[in-house]
């Protein structure tokens, strides 16, 4: 979803919205993040949609969405997989508002200084938080770089403040969207740590345990699609030529091998993948292949 939404926003822009004077000022002024007081006060939705847009033209516009996505999709997609979505979506948002809120701050303190101020967007301060996140989470956890080796993914964040304190007056990058999502990803690591969970209201998207699929903004959208495709196709016909219906003993099975997988997406939401018993991790692996 959240590779999906950066993706299309970012055709949208390029082939449609940006050749258009109405619509390209509509989205620098009320959509990228303008981090001056008091505007911001009056338009605090820029301090999420901000995250989602990448409006550089050109070879570097494209390298910078790029980059972006690869990151989170090779440090961010293991993490989902032990956390769950609600958590993944919950760690972009507040990664990506640390790094708005930072900016702001720091923009009202150094009003003339390039990289506190002028339009942001781009999600990479949402994508430094799911980092630092995993990181200070998980201390060893280390990924392999070309031309480098294998490093752990805390000494990578390290590396992108030192490029960024390096480059701090060159302009361009926002120094300060990248340390607030830094900083927001140590805090909800730390967070975590301490037993507090900071992705309750992502609950209206991705409720947990038994409860997900009865609600959530995106599994009634999930839903809605599935009911059409039904629609659509017929059930395989049994040698009487009649739809054929599951047995009591299947349905029943289903539903018991589902309460078991809400159960364990509940006890990692809580304790984390590392608690589950093998019998638990092999539950899950199997209802993954089901799927």
């Amino acid at each position: 979803m959240l590779l999906t939404i950066n993706v299309v926003a970012y055709l949208v822009w390029q082939i449609i919205l940006i050749h258009f004077e109405p619509s390209r000022m509509l989205v620098y002024q009320h959509v990228a993040l303008s981090p001056t007081l008091p505007g911001i006060l009056f338009e605090p939705w820029q301090l999420v949609t901000y995250s989602f847009l990448h409006l550089s033209t050109g070879f570097g516009g494209l390298l910078h969405i790029l980059f972006n996505m690869l990151w989170m999709l090779w440090i961010g997609r293991e993490y989902e997989q032990m956390h769950g979505p609600r958590r993944m979506l919950a760690l972009y948002v507040i990664g990506g508002v640390g790094g708005g809120l930072l900016t702001v701050i720091l923009h009202a303190i150094f009003p003339g200084f390039g990289p506190f101020g002028g339009i942001v967007h781009g999600a990479s301060g949402a994508v430094l938080g799911i980092m630092t996140a995993v990181g200070v989470q998980y201390p060893q956890k280390s990924m392999a770089l070309m031309f480098i080796g294998t490093v752990r993914i805390i000494h990578i964040v390290f590396g992108f403040v030192f490029l960024d304190i390096l480059f701090l007056s060159a302009g361009g990058t926002s120094v300060s969207a990248h340390g607030g999502g830094i900083l927001a990803g140590f805090i909800w690591a730390k967070s975590i740590q301490a037993g507090v969970d900071l992705s309750g209201w992502a609950r209206i998207f991705y409720p947990s345990g038994n409860s997900r699929r009865r609600g959530g903004i995106l599994h009634t959208l999930e839903a809605w699609f599935e009911s059409k495709n039904r629609q659509g196709s017929n059930s395989p016909p049994d040698h009487l030529g009649r739809s054929r219906a599951p047995h009591d003993k299947e349905v029943q099975s289903q539903t018991d091998s589902e309460s078991d997988v809400d159960t364990i997406l509940d006890k990692i939401s809580e304790k984390g993948y590392d608690s589950l018993t093998r019998k638990e991790k092999t539950t899950l692996l199997d209802a993954s292949r089901d799927d």
